[in-house]
């Protein structure tokens, strides 16, 4: 396993500069509905009690600040694996069952923005996509925006534009339209002056010229955590997973601070009772 650090609020020196510990944490269908919900694709098994105990135990372990989930099932369920008696539960107000959230531990001042809606570019699709939740920390050192996104899959590494995209896949298209939301979120936070983080599960892989951060870094420059590592996560990849700092957090974020806590459970039945995601998080030095 990765070596994960336990505190969260560190005084580092003489500056004692606090700092903060951000996450993201894909819990992969995190529901108490039933196989047979009309809500739910047929190859979906809900988690059991056992799981989300399991789950639950390992997030009072690493016991982060700030985590964006996807997938999840409301407050209600967040509430399962983050204690309310420990952190405050936001989450979109979409109706659908994966749905975007922050956890926020307590002590740490958080307001709630409207959901980046704007994500959901087929709404009047069968399936409808997920909002991007959006939370403002008020800290010692003045404001942190964030946004909690889960993108489109299935378009992981294909081109998004120019000759070789002539025909895009319905999923890539999806993905492409998705870009333009977001752009205009970092567009405003760049106007607002405001420092910024946009995290989650972002269904892309960007190592490389990659087309979907070029166009976001375009906006405004981006430090990305997880540029030039593959995740040891279930026996090793690429990552989808992603947390990228705009504005002053791109000085914040304290480098080679990423790290990936993998399960103790090891096997194809376990990644299916716990999550295929395993949390990735990264520490920002806060100002005084």
């Amino acid at each position: 396993m990765i070596r994960l650090l336990a505190a969260l609020l560190l005084l580092t020196g003489a500056a004692q500069a606090a700092e903060l510990r951000v996450a993201t944490w894909n819990l992969e269908w995190l529901t108490a509905r039933p196989a047979d919900d009309p809500a739910l694709p047929e190859n979906v098994r809900p988690k059991r009690p056992e799981d989300i105990d399991t789950l639950r135990r390992y997030a009072l372990t690493l016991d982060f600040d700030v985590i964006a989930f996807q997938e999840v099932d409301g407050p209600g369920m967040a509430a399962q694996v983050f204690p309310t008696e420990r952190y405050a539960i936001v989450t979109t107000a979409d109706d659908v069952v994966q749905r975007v959230g922050f956890a926020v531990r307590h002590g740490i001042p958080v307001r709630r923005n409207p959901d980046l809606v704007g994500l959901d570019v087929l709404p009047g699709a069968a399936h409808r996509l997920r909002s991007g939740a959006d939370i403002t920390l008020d800290l010692p050192g003045g404001r942190l925006r964030l946004l909690a996104v889960h993108l489109k899959s299935g378009c992981n590494r294909d081109r998004l534009s120019g000759a070789q995209a002539t025909n895009l896949s319905r999923t890539c298209e999806t993905l492409r339209r998705q870009i333009a939301p977001l752009q205009g979120w970092i567009a405003q936070r760049r106007e607002d002056g405001v420092p910024f983080v946009l995290l989650g599960d972002f269904n892309r892989q960007m190592d490389g010229p990659d087309e979907l951060l070029a166009a976001l870094a375009r906006t405004a420059p981006l430090a990305r955590a997880t540029a030039g590592r593959a995740s040891p996560c279930w026996g090793g990849g690429s990552f989808i997973d992603h947390i990228l700092a705009g504005g002053a957090a791109r000085s914040w974020m304290v480098p080679d601070s990423l790290r990936v806590m993998v399960y103790r459970e090891t096997g194809d039945a376990a990644k299916e009772q716990l999550s295929d995601h395993c949390p990735v998080s990264v520490r920002f030095r806060l100002p005084d």
